[in-house]
Protein backbone atom coordinates (compact mmCIF):
# COMPACT_ATOMS: atom_id res chain seq x y z
CA UNK A 1 0.00 0.00 0.00
CA UNK A 2 1.44 3.43 -1.10
CA UNK A 3 0.91 6.62 1.44
CA UNK A 4 0.62 8.93 -1.28
CA UNK A 5 -2.88 9.11 -3.44
CA UNK A 6 -4.38 10.99 -6.23
CA UNK A 7 -7.55 12.04 -5.57
CA UNK A 8 -10.20 12.06 -8.81
CA UNK A 9 -12.01 14.81 -10.29
CA UNK A 10 -14.77 15.38 -9.07
CA UNK A 11 -17.79 13.88 -11.13
CA UNK A 12 -21.46 14.35 -11.19
CA UNK A 13 -23.50 14.72 -7.95
CA UNK A 14 -27.13 15.20 -7.83
CA UNK A 15 -28.38 17.99 -6.33
CA UNK A 16 -30.13 17.61 -2.91
CA UNK A 17 -32.42 20.30 -1.40
CA UNK A 18 -31.42 21.37 2.38
CA UNK A 19 -33.72 19.85 4.56
CA UNK A 20 -36.77 22.56 5.42
CA UNK A 21 -36.04 22.14 8.86
CA UNK A 22 -32.78 24.03 9.29
CA UNK A 23 -33.52 25.87 6.55
CA UNK A 24 -34.00 30.05 7.65
CA UNK A 25 -33.91 31.74 3.82
CA UNK A 26 -34.10 30.86 0.78
CA UNK A 27 -34.14 27.60 -1.36
CA UNK A 28 -30.67 25.98 -0.42
CA UNK A 29 -29.29 23.36 -2.84
CA UNK A 30 -26.20 21.45 -2.13
CA UNK A 31 -24.03 18.68 -3.70
CA UNK A 32 -21.16 16.44 -2.06
CA UNK A 33 -17.81 14.38 -3.89
CA UNK A 34 -16.16 11.89 -1.40
CA UNK A 35 -13.09 11.82 -3.04
CA UNK A 36 -11.41 9.84 -0.62
CA UNK A 37 -11.89 7.95 1.99
CA UNK A 38 -9.61 6.22 5.51
CA UNK A 39 -12.40 4.32 7.33
CA UNK A 40 -10.57 3.51 9.85
CA UNK A 41 -9.39 7.07 10.94
CA UNK A 42 -12.65 8.07 10.03
CA UNK A 43 -10.75 10.50 7.30
CA UNK A 44 -12.71 12.05 4.18
CA UNK A 45 -11.73 14.43 1.45
CA UNK A 46 -13.79 15.85 -0.99
CA UNK A 47 -15.50 18.72 -2.69
CA UNK A 48 -19.34 20.47 -2.15
CA UNK A 49 -21.31 23.09 -3.68
CA UNK A 50 -24.28 25.08 -2.86
CA UNK A 51 -26.58 27.45 -3.92
CA UNK A 52 -27.28 30.84 -2.16
CA UNK A 53 -29.64 30.67 1.32
CA UNK A 54 -29.05 29.97 5.12
CA UNK A 55 -29.89 27.35 6.87
CA UNK A 56 -28.54 26.47 10.46
CA UNK A 57 -25.37 24.29 11.45
CA UNK A 58 -24.48 21.76 14.13
CA UNK A 59 -20.89 19.70 14.17
CA UNK A 60 -20.00 17.05 15.59
CA UNK A 61 -16.81 16.33 13.17
CA UNK A 62 -13.82 18.47 12.91
CA UNK A 63 -13.86 20.17 9.48
CA UNK A 64 -11.41 21.67 7.57
CA UNK A 65 -12.62 23.97 4.35
CA UNK A 66 -11.03 26.09 1.51
CA UNK A 67 -13.49 27.72 -0.64
CA UNK A 68 -13.01 27.59 -4.25
CA UNK A 69 -15.52 29.83 -5.82
CA UNK A 70 -18.45 31.71 -4.25
CA UNK A 71 -19.04 34.05 -1.22
CA UNK A 72 -20.59 32.16 2.58
CA UNK A 73 -20.80 33.56 6.20
CA UNK A 74 -20.54 31.39 8.91
CA UNK A 75 -22.03 32.60 12.28
CA UNK A 76 -21.28 31.07 15.88
CA UNK A 77 -24.43 30.79 18.30
CA UNK A 78 -21.65 32.34 20.93
CA UNK A 79 -20.68 35.41 18.25
CA UNK A 80 -18.06 34.10 16.00
CA UNK A 81 -18.07 35.04 12.40
CA UNK A 82 -16.17 34.76 9.11
CA UNK A 83 -16.78 36.19 5.89
CA UNK A 84 -15.47 33.64 2.84
CA UNK A 85 -14.17 33.99 -0.49
CA UNK A 86 -12.40 32.22 -2.89
CA UNK A 87 -9.03 31.06 -1.09
CA UNK A 88 -10.02 31.46 2.51
CA UNK A 89 -9.87 28.55 4.40
CA UNK A 90 -10.70 28.20 8.32
CA UNK A 91 -11.58 25.25 10.43
CA UNK A 92 -14.90 24.37 12.04
CA UNK A 93 -14.55 22.29 15.25
CA UNK A 94 -16.59 19.49 16.90
CA UNK A 95 -19.72 21.04 19.16
CA UNK A 96 -20.16 24.59 16.68
CA UNK A 97 -23.66 25.88 16.42
CA UNK A 98 -24.73 28.42 13.96
CA UNK A 99 -25.64 29.75 10.65
CA UNK A 100 -24.25 28.94 7.38
CA UNK A 101 -24.98 31.47 4.50
CA UNK A 102 -24.56 31.14 1.03
CA UNK A 103 -24.22 34.37 -0.87
CA UNK A 104 -23.53 33.79 -4.17
CA UNK A 105 -23.02 30.04 -5.66
CA UNK A 106 -20.31 28.70 -4.07
CA UNK A 107 -17.92 25.32 -4.27
CA UNK A 108 -15.25 24.21 -1.38
CA UNK A 109 -12.91 21.57 -0.96
CA UNK A 110 -12.88 19.82 2.28
CA UNK A 111 -11.24 17.58 4.69
CA UNK A 112 -13.57 15.86 7.94
CA UNK A 113 -12.21 13.84 10.62
CA UNK A 114 -15.49 12.27 12.88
Amino acid sequence: MSGLKRLPPAGGAPWEDMPAEKVLCGTPRTRTWVLYENLPDRLYAGEWEATPGKWRISYAEWEYMEVISGACVIEGDGGERIEAGPGDRFVIEPGFTGTWEVLSPMRKSWVIRE
